[in-house]
């Protein structure tokens, strides 16, 4: 069973399934759907079914799939998962079905047809599947660049008034960052060509170079600087919450529980690995920025007026929490980071659904324009405030499992930068529980008063939606350990590799004060 090219199918399957909803006759938008939604459940199946066969006490990367590519510069397509990849595999193929049972009724502007937004879904969530299988550097970078083609369509042509700036910003921000990975890219075969006789992009024989200290924070560099506008990190976040707030629903869903993810699964995968010395030495500057960004963001989150942007902005704490749980070189710190990463896909992507099912029924983002929802709709203010909840890591709910393993993780190395993460907690409930307070109780006001018959209550196809993210945000807050036994191991590996002890006693680096990480 192992031996079954898991990814590769994983990867054509939506890859033809977009080519197919794309070649339909026109005006088969129903059909469009049914394929879509078919294709999407096949991928999740797929990838329970690789979850299944991979073994947690086995090699580090499984169901490995190599072809020769492009032989003359050493560049194979080569696929492969760890347990951190996997686990976002896994997130991958919940989430995108659950998009599309929730764009089910959405309506395309002018000129543009939902065929073709459908076709883009699938095309998208092959690609996305294709960055996190890569073990090919080169490859990687083909997954990375290749994402943005489908989610600048989805922006630009399905989003909000100022879809097309949010698109192209969107796309400008993340090709810079792509383009300047590339330059490292090409320094590690010119290391790799010097080192080994022979250029060569596969991870793992990259891993085993002895890169100088000078040309590792050089290198880098290249990367951090692509993950760090991708995740996005405080100050290269101004594109997140444009995109976030004027993509279709769907688009937002996937670009902030997924796309961003790649940032920090990047930081895990290369940045630690491949160049061990320099991320020991940027350490400090990385944690400054965390630090900043989980209270920036969650400063600004708390003064929007727009419901998809306040949203936006706590995603941009959210992943100053995860960069503290990864730079802290521990293996309970970075366990709780990739745990974080997919808490935060699920209870981000119920957050930005439940409130596109708000803005459906009242045509507005502006919070201002609601008040009393729960008089009038009672579930969907449940869930509201249940994701709202999972949002800020309420105890039981994932989120908190995860915000606590990287807290308790990052203590021992970097206590004060984590002490200084826990006031972002305080603000967190602020942010969302204003929002909520605001939104769903007291007297029905503003849109919900003038347009009550607007404002029914969750009807069966938003439970379908909406319900698996709810079980998943209890389940995982309840009992967690299935995706720890994935996730530990090849986090633990990842520490090994940077110097740090896999059992998360010993840092890598001696405690660090703000003062020092300042300077």
């Amino acid at each position: 069973m192992s031996d079954y090219p898991w990814l590769l199918t994983m990867i054509v399957v939506p890859a033809v399934g977009g080519a197919v909803v794309a070649a339909l006759p026109k005006g088969r938008d129903a059909l469009a759907k049914q394929v879509t939604l078919g294709v999407s459940g096949l991928v999740f199946v797929l990838a329970v079914l690789a979850t299944v066969a991979f073994d947690t006490g086995g090699d580090r990367f499984q169901l490995v799939t190599s072809v020769s590519w492009i032989p003359a510069f050493g560049v194979d397509f080569a696929l492969g998962v760890d347990g951190i990849a996997l686990v976002m595999l896994l997130l991958v193929g919940f989430l995108v079905p659950v998009v599309v049972v929730a764009s089910w009724r959405d309506t395309a502007p002018a000129g543009r047809t939902m065929q073709a937004y459908f076709a883009w879904l699938l095309v998208l969530e092959a690609f996305m599947v294709g960055v996190f299988a890569a073990t090919d550097v080169f490859l990687f970078y083909v997954f990375f660049e290749a994402m943005l083609v489908p989610m600048y369509f989805i922006i630009g042509s399905y989003g909000g008034p100022r879809r097309q700036y949010a698109a192209v910003k969107f796309f400008l921000y993340s090709l810079l960052g792509g383009l300047v990975m590339l330059a490292s890219v090409i320094g590690l075969f010119v290391v790799s060509e010097s080192q080994l006789g022979a250029g060569t992009f596969a991870f793992d024989a990259l891993r085993q170079l002895e890169i100088d200290p000078g040309v590792q924070k050089l290198l880098f560099l290249g990367f951090f600087i692509a993950f760090a506008i991708k995740a996005p990190l405080v100050p290269f976040h101004t594109w997140l919450p444009d995109s976030g707030a004027e993509a279709p629903i769907g688009g937002s869903v996937l670009l902030v529980a997924v796309l961003d993810k790649v940032g920090t699964f990047g930081f895990l995968r290369y940045c630690l690995p491949l160049f061990p010395d320099a991320a020991r030495a940027f350490a400090p500057a990385v944690l400054v920025l965390a630090v900043l960004g989980i209270g920036y963001a969650a400063l600004l989150a708390m003064g929007q007026s727009d419901l998809k942007r306040l949203v936006s902005y706590t995603s941009i704490a959210h992943f100053g929490f995860i960069a503290l749980g990864i730079f802290a070189f521990t293996t309970e710190g970075g366990t709780g980071a990739v745990l974080y990463m997919v808490n935060h896909g699920i209870a981000t992507g119920a957050l930005f659904l439940v409130v596109g099912m708000l803005i459906a029924r009242g045509g507005s983002r502006q919070i201002s324009d609601y008040g009393g929802v729960a008089a009038k709709a009672p579930v969907l203010a449940g869930v509201l405030l249940v994701a709202g909840l999972a949002s800020l890591a309420l105890p039981g709910t994932g989120s908190f499992v995860s915000e606590f393993l990287v807290l308790i993780g990052s203590f021992p190395s970097i206590p004060v930068f984590t002490v200084l993460a826990t006031v972002g907690i305080v603000l967190a409930a602020l942010y969302v529980l204003l929002m909520v307070q605001r939104t769903v109780f007291g007297p029905a006001r503003g849109l919900v008063a003038e347009k009550p018959s607007a404002f029914g209550d969750l009807g069966r196809r938003e439970l379908a939606v909406v319900a698996p993210l709810i079980a998943l945000i209890i389940g995982l807050g309840v009992y967690p350990q299935p995706l720890l036994d994935l996730i530990d191991p090849a986090v633990a590996a990842t520490m090994v590799d940077v110097g740090s002890d896999p059992a998360g006693s010993t840092p890598v680096h001696e405690p660090v004060t703000a003062e020092q990480g300042a300077n």
